[in-house]
């Protein structure tokens, strides 16, 4: 019942602050829509600021593991139109989280948080840039990273397979034909990851699964194309992957 308490309060603020934003929506207003008491809603998360925490750690993991999962490519240009791809998914798994950005900055505020994402973007851009890369050709990363997340905000409304293919037809003017040879299978519909608003595909894997997706990464073989082979999408085998590392 715990459990289902706080997914609730996370799931019902986190339309709240999409909707309204952060600063205008109270902790007992979150509590009387969930039926609790705002007691209880402060037993799970003490501070409204431990709510948001909560709501943006599954974007950070996800995109931190999107990250590592592309360093790991055979050559720049693989690394780079994974990083695209991959932080592409994560941001249509987490466009109600963007929305909620988008009103007041609020993802920001915490130090740590904010530390967390500037990482992840200036990581992202070096891996898009290439190594040795040159000021113009670091602008034109610092572009393409900008223009993955903004359309998912603006755009919500659109259905996720048009956005997609939008978005990544402007990556791949952006960063020229050498981008798109790199894109050979095509890729899967967005659905969620660890958002607690969203229904999709099951994101479950053996731990067969996850060893065999394993040896087929380290072979080389796209992250697209193993995902679409285990039929899960590239936020789950990225987080798969990335729990399995860790755990040895």
């Amino acid at each position: 019942m715990a459990d289902d308490s706080r997914a609730r309060i996370l799931r019902t603020a986190l339309d709240l602050f999409a909707e309204r934003g952060y600063h205008t929506v109270s902790v007992r207003e979150i509590a009387e829509q969930v039926g609790l008491t705002k007691t209880a809603v402060l037993y799970h998360f003490p501070n409204k600021s431990d709510i948001v925490a909560a709501l943006v750690e599954p974007l950070l993991v996800d995109s931190e593991a999107a990250l590592a999962a592309a360093a790991r490519g055979r050559d720049a240009r693989a690394r780079r139109w994974s990083v695209v791809t991959g932080l592409l998914e994560v941001w249509l798994s987490h466009g109600q989280l963007l929305r909620m950005q988008m009103q007041d900055q609020a993802l920001s505020a915490d130090e740590a948080t904010f530390a967390r994402l500037r990482t992840i973007a200036l990581s992202a851009q070096e891996l898009i840039a290439g190594p040795r890369a040159d000021f113009t050709t670091r602008v034109r990363a610092a572009q393409v990273y900008a223009a993955l997340s903004d359309p998912v905000v603006i755009f919500a409304d659109r259905p996720a397979d048009e956005l997609r293919e939008a978005i990544l037809d402007g990556a791949r003017r952006l960063l020229g034909d050498s981008a798109a040879q790199s894109d050979p299978v095509p890729l899967p519909a967005a659905v969620p990851t660890t958002s607690p608003n969203r229904r999709g595909r099951p994101g479950a894997m053996t731990s067969e699964m996850i060893e065999s997706a394993r040896r087929m990464r380290d072979s080389g073989r796209p992250i697209e194309e193993i995902a679409a082979e285990f039929d899960v999408s590239r936020a789950t085998l990225y987080r798969r992957l990335s729990k399995q590392t860790s755990e040895l």
